[in-house]
């Protein structure tokens, strides 16, 4: 996810690998009481299915609760936009780049928030109604036949076999989008008003210019821009990197303020359960892989894990240097993009942020998860927020207005 301010969110689509050493100690929804401090808007839950796209699909989420905080909506007016919209025009400028750099570019499903921020800029934005991107015999996203085939067709571009490439390979290209995603139209009519792209974008007084990315890395000066430096980070978008305090309280300010916040990070810790808690479990991980819920969390056929025996499950402390450690070490890498919502916490008072994720009504809390503050601290490669979420002083210091 990701261009100037707003880079990445950084979803990988191709498996990664996770790392522990020890058995991890048990964990359970079940074990655990929440209670809500604060919640703001969210629109009905989506599903990605078997598609690489959670930074569209959770970047469109927190862009619809702008739109309702902006506009003050109700329920029923709520808005609903189209994630293959997105989708569509990120795979064709991605095609574009991939051929300039003679294929030496991640070619995937998986992007960054910045990306979708910089498709709404040159190409606007469409409702579900007007653009489901469903043309090829499915319900919900199933993508794996079409990456297949924009790979293998980019691939052949770039080989070059005329010494020379031609004018019309990109409409080539979109041609196959055309098949399976279906032809976009001009020109929609949302709520009896026609409506193009770019008209609809700013009748819904979205302007990426608004939003600003933000990290937190040793490997880079505090106050100062960088390229979170991960593949799906491919438009090289910028984030600024800030202190792990200030970093924190950028999010808390934007929750007390009612802005929610675009979450991108890693989840394949053994504390990210199926079911819906995000804990940061005592313990490091061993090697496997997944592929998007059955690739973090497991298949639905696995073995819950069972309760704690006493009390809840110890979580890691995290400091400035652990998160340094676990990118560095890649046990914190560009797993997933959500949408954080709002605070709870548990029995024993641990805060908690409200997370929406993108794989449908399911588990324990139907389709939100209940991500521990430590979780949060140790495991957020980067987040997106409204300029207006920063605190005085932080937007001072960044020279931002």
């Amino acid at each position: 996810m990701k261009k100037v301010l707003f880079a990445l969110a950084l979803v990988a689509v191709l498996p990664t690998y996770v790392l522990a050493q020890n058995p991890a100690p048990k964990v359970s929804t079940k074990d655990y009481q929440f209670t809500t401090v604060k919640e703001i808007p969210v629109t009905s839950m989506k599903n990605q299915n078997r598609s690489g796209t959670c930074w569209c699909f959770s970047a469109l989420s927190f862009l619809e609760s702008e739109v309702i905080k902006a506009k003050n909506l109700k329920t029923e007016a709520y808005p609903d936009f189209s994630e293959m919209f997105v989708v569509r025009h990120s795979y064709h400028d991605r095609a574009i780049k991939y051929v300039r750099l003679n294929g030496f570019m991640n070619m995937a499903q998986g992007s960054g928030f910045g990306d979708v921020l910089e498709v709404i800029r040159n190409y606007g934005l469409m409702p579900q109604s007007a653009y489901s991107g469903m043309n090829y015999g499915y319900d919900l996203p199933v993508q794996g036949e079409l990456d297949a085939v924009l790979k293998g067709y980019v691939d052949a571009v770039v080989k070059n076999p005329n010494r020379k490439l031609t004018p019309v390979w990109p409409k080539g290209f979109d041609g196959i989008l055309d098949a399976y995603l279906g032809d976009l139209p001009e020109t929609f009519v949302e709520n009896g008003v026609t409506y193009t792209a770019a008209s609809y974008r700013d009748a819904m007084g979205i302007n990426p210019d608004d939003y600003v990315n933000i990290s937190s890395y040793t490997h880079h000066p505090f106050y100062s821009q960088f390229a979170i430096e991960v593949e799906d980070n491919w438009r090289a978008g910028l984030c600024y990197n800030l202190p792990l305090d200030e970093f924190m309280a950028i999010i808390d300010n934007a929750v007390e303020n009612g802005y929610t916040v675009l979450w991108g990070g890693d989840v394949s810790e053994p504390g990210f359960t199926r079911d819906g808690l995000a804990v940061l479990l005592d313990t490091e991980a061993k090697p496997t892989t997944g592929s998007d819920q059955e690739r973090w969390v497991g298949k639905a056929d696995e073995k819950q894990a069972e309760p704690a025996a006493k009390g809840l499950p110890k979580e890691l402390e995290v400091t400035q240097e652990t998160r340094q450690r676990m990118f560095d070490e890649k046990t914190s890498t560009d797993d997933h993009g959500m949408h954080l919502f709002g605070t709870a916490k548990d029995q024993n008072g641990t805060k908690y942020y409200l997370i929406k994720n993108s794989w449908g009504v399911t588990g324990a809390y139907d389709g939100v998860w209940y991500m521990s503050e430590n979780f949060l601290k140790a495991k957020t490669l980067n987040f997106v927020v409204n300029k207006k979420a920063l605190p005085k002083d932080i937007q001072k210091k960044l020279g931002i207005k």
